[in-house]
């Protein structure tokens, strides 16, 4: 705050003290970061935090939940209620009034899908309750920040790898997509045809919605399979949907006709990057689940009294053959 003339650094000072802040920090903006001196009380204070999660039935989004609850263990101001929507934006929106009902002091939240969300993440936010959105986006910027990866990104890895290792002769892909609605959907498939585009040998000849689960993803597959005799590549939105395949594929005789990759690489056995090294998925892209990061930012404003940067993008890492083994076992010290 150097830059500001003698008047306004007093009035931000007072504000911190009327605030009962203990610490000041740099802001990356001129703006106050809503919610953010009216909720801290610093280390002495108690908080209840509010997870608002899409779905549980993705092992993603479970982990994701496991993952902010081991991390608010370790800062014993914390409470955090966990509130599952089970892909039903009304049911969210429900949970989301809820918490605000409750009162809570930080709203977590990772949308089912982004229009549907977006004016009741604004109310909270609005309210002068400070709002992190984990993985999907809402719409506009009436929110705390953002964590999560790069999904055109992850997307247009995932379209290298199929144009440059996978079908170098070029060849033909199917797409198993993830919800309608959902940013990372429209994300994934943008990189990945990024990614494919400068091989163009390569045909998206039949795309279907799996809706991020793996039964649908398996039932979209037969579907699929039926339709189209030859089939190179199936490029799933993420591991579940990209394992159903597999069974389709394997259910009729086919799967050794065919390349998996998929999204997510949860370090868990019956996660990606097990699939990749027993063979069934040809890759995987690292998706992290963000609990972490969302519970470091949320001390950061409650206990911390400072601020956090509007977006925080987690980085992406292949994981093939090559490297699968020697990932799982650096995700899992203790075995």
């Amino acid at each position: 705050m150097r830059n500001l003339k003698a008047p306004l650094a007093a009035a931000a000072v007072a504000a911190l003290v009327l605030a009962g802040c203990g610490t000041t920090s740099e802001r990356t903006s001129a703006e106050p970061q809503a919610g953010s001196s009216k909720a801290c009380k610093g280390a002495d204070g108690k908080y209840t935090i509010g997870m608002s999660q899409a779905n549980v039935a993705e092992p993603y989004r479970q982990r994701m939940d496991d993952d902010i609850k081991a991390a608010a263990k370790e800062v014993p101001q914390f409470d955090v209620k966990f509130a599952d929507a089970a892909q039903d934006n009304a049911k969210q929106v429900a949970d989301v009034e809820n918490y605000l009902t409750q009162q809570i002091d930080l709203l977590i939240i990772s949308p089912n899908e982004a229009k549907p969300l977006t004016a009741v993440v604004k109310k909270a936010f609005d309210k002068g309750i400070p709002v992190i959105v984990l993985d999907r986006k809402v719409e506009g910027d009436a929110y705390t920040g953002f964590i999560g990866g790069d999904n055109v990104e992850i997307g247009t890895a995932a379209g290298k790898f199929v144009a440059e290792k996978l079908l170098p002769s070029g060849g033909n892909v199917v797409e198993i997509k993830g919800l309608a609605g959902a940013t990372p959907q429209a994300e994934r498939n943008q990189g990945f045809a990024a990614g494919i585009k400068p091989n163009p040998k390569i045909k998206i000849i039949a795309t279907a919605s799996g809706d991020w689960l793996r039964e649908k993803g398996q039932a979209q597959m037969d579907a699929l399979l039926k339709a189209n005799p030859k089939i190179d590549v199936v490029y799933a939105h993420n591991d579940p949907m990209a394992e159903g395949a597999y069974l389709a594929a394997k259910a009729v005789g086919r799967e050794k006709e065919m390349k998996f990759i998929g999204i997510d690489a949860l370090p868990i056995p019956s996660g990606g990057i097990k699939a990749v090294e027993q063979g069934r998925l040809s890759a995987t892209f690292t998706y992290p689940t963000n609990g972490k990061e969302a519970i470091a930012a949320a001390k950061k404003i409650l206990v911390d009294c400072g601020t956090i940067e509007k977006t925080q993008t987690l980085q992406t890492r292949l994981i093939d053959k090559s490297n699968a083994a020697s990932i799982y076992a650096e995700e899992n010290p203790t075995g």
